[in-house]
């Protein structure tokens, strides 16, 4: 088992007691958030034919109208979780009644009143009433946040110290030297709290990036924002040692997902636990606060914390499609020509290990040199190769070949993309793709995974129920019928489900 904790939202929202879910779901926001961001489509389905039920409604009059004979493991899996996240309960089998389903009364209440308006609980914002300075604009708030968020980026990457010359016929490692103000020391602390960059002083900077590190550099801009907010959201939860104000404080960031992109609202309306999370939110580029500090504007990355559309794959690929989203065009809105390049792949990796990427993004270079051997650095473009000392380089880092791997598919060039669809191939070469692995094994030979393992069991048939469970719902990673044992990423669903079935 693997010791590093997972920050992502489901992981932790999953863990919270029903007390914190009942405080949630008193605010319109945090129920309309929840509903948009963390369910699956088939659930939201169940949400809203529930949601103006008188009473509870039997589990099979919803299996009868809205599944399909062969969606049993997208229901279980909607059920599961509404489950989890304490939208709807579930009664258990009994002899004389069927189960039934209905949806917990705080998020019902506060669902209903988000769709439908009214109440004065203040859950959406209060827009400031003051003049606003005609500068602040939406150009203006994407920029600045823009700003903030790739100074972190960039730390984290500049953690390695990787040289940034690059000889014309070089063999440097190269480019991976990016420019960029500094993050606050708050931010950097709240790093090396999450581990994705970790001490070490026989390093150039005295950090070096981490395998969680890496991840968190694949991972869409929102799933990274939500990492750093839930390492902040822990951090402050130490320190007051109360779990009320960590959940006021969730609550605030649902909230700010439902504000208006370019909208001032009024500070003086916040409570004053939200009042203090301000300088924070300003830090992670989440707000913009004018010098007389009774206004604040949501920036992009805020408006995007809850958003249903498919992820985005880097920030400024975020802020490219927003402009293009708006006019169809992103350099008609002066997007940068970088900017709106880097929303398309832009790596090419040939047999021979070689690696051209069309790229001006410091960020990106800056990536590649982590695990490539840079060698020529041209205007718009950069090429290198990957060798079994850049892969193993990089392995020392606690980067895997997965991921790895996983990068350059998710930025590969569209033209290998187009090829690889039309031929029915990978779109990485495949000696490359084995090259890597077998490089990352010279010094691994194991993988670890994290999770918990079930066994003895009190009759074959638990084992067998429970087993079939974890496997519909995605949660099982291996089993051993001759044994009745098997190992999951998550125990809380399996949890429920047991309880359910012993009551």
């Amino acid at each position: 088992m693997s010791g590093t904790q997972s920050y992502q939202l489901s992981d932790y929202l999953e863990k919270l007691p029903a007390t914190s879910f009942r405080k949630l779901y008193q605010q319109p926001s945090t129920a309309f958030a929840i509903f948009r961001r963390m369910l699956p489509m088939l659930a939201k389905v169940f949400v809203q034919a529930l949601l103006y039920m008188p009473g509870p409604l039997p589990l099979s009059q919803l299996d009868d109208i809205w599944v399909k004979p062969e969606g049993r493991m997208q229901r279980d899996r909607a059920l599961a979780a509404l489950r989890s996240l304490h939208v709807a309960q579930i009664t258990p089998p009994g002899k004389d009644k069927p189960q039934e389903i209905q949806l917990t009364t705080n998020f019902k209440n506060s669902m209903r009143l988000a769709l439908e308006g009214g109440g004065d609980h203040k859950s959406f914002g209060v827009p400031s009433t003051l003049p606003i300075d005609p500068t602040v604009n939406i150009d203006f708030l994407d920029r600045y946040s823009r700003k903030k968020w790739e100074d972190i980026l960039h730390y984290v990457v500049n953690s390695v110290g990787v040289s940034s010359d690059m000889g014309g016929g070089g063999g440097g490692g190269g480019g991976g030297s990016i420019s960029g103000s500094s993050p606050k020391t708050s931010v950097k602390d709240l790093l090396l709290a999450g581990h994705l960059v970790d001490r070490r002083p026989d390093s150039k900077t005295g950090i070096v990036i981490t395998k969680t590190g890496f991840t968190f550099l694949l991972e869409s801009a929102n799933a990274q924002v939500w990492t750093l907010l839930l390492l902040w959201l822990e951090a402050s939860e130490q320190r007051s040692g109360s779990r009320m104000d960590s959940i006021d404080q969730l609550s605030f960031l649902f909230m700010l997902a439902t504000l208006e992109l370019g909208r001032a609202y009024d500070t003086q309306a916040l409570t004053a636990t939200r009042q203090n999370m301000l300088p924070d939110l300003v830090d992670f580029g989440l707000i913009y606060i004018p010098r007389d500090k009774r206004q604040y504007f949501p920036t992009r990355l805020a408006t995007t914390l809850t958003s249903s559309t498919s992820p985005l794959r880097s920030v400024s690929e975020g802020f490219a499609a927003a402009a293009s989203n708006a006019s169809g065009d992103a350099a008609s809105l002066g997007a940068p020509a970088s900017v709106v390049a880097e929303a398309k792949g832009t790596i090419i990796v040939e047999t021979n290990y070689r690696i051209y990427a069309y790229t001006s993004s410091p960020l990106q270079i800056a990536v590649l040199a982590l695990f490539t051997q840079l060698n020529m650095r041209f205007a718009g473009m950069v090429t290198g190769r990957l060798t079994r000392d850049s892969i193993r380089r990089a392995i020392t880092y606690g980067i895997t070949a997965d991921q790895i791997i996983s990068y350059l598919a998710s930025h590969a060039h569209e033209q290998m993309t187009r090829v690889a669809a039309s031929t029915g191939r990978s779109v990485l070469p495949p000696t490359v793709v084995d090259q890597i692995r077998l490089w990352q094994l010279e010094s691994e030979r194991m993988r670890t995974n994290a999770g918990f393992l079930f066994r003895d069991f009190d009759t074959p048939e638990e084992y067998a129920a429970l087993s079939v469970y974890a496997e519909e719902i995605g949660v099982l990673v291996w089993k051993s019928n001759k044994k009745q044992m098997f190992f999951v990423s998550k125990y809380e669903p399996l949890r429920d489900w047991l309880k359910s079935r012993k009551k």
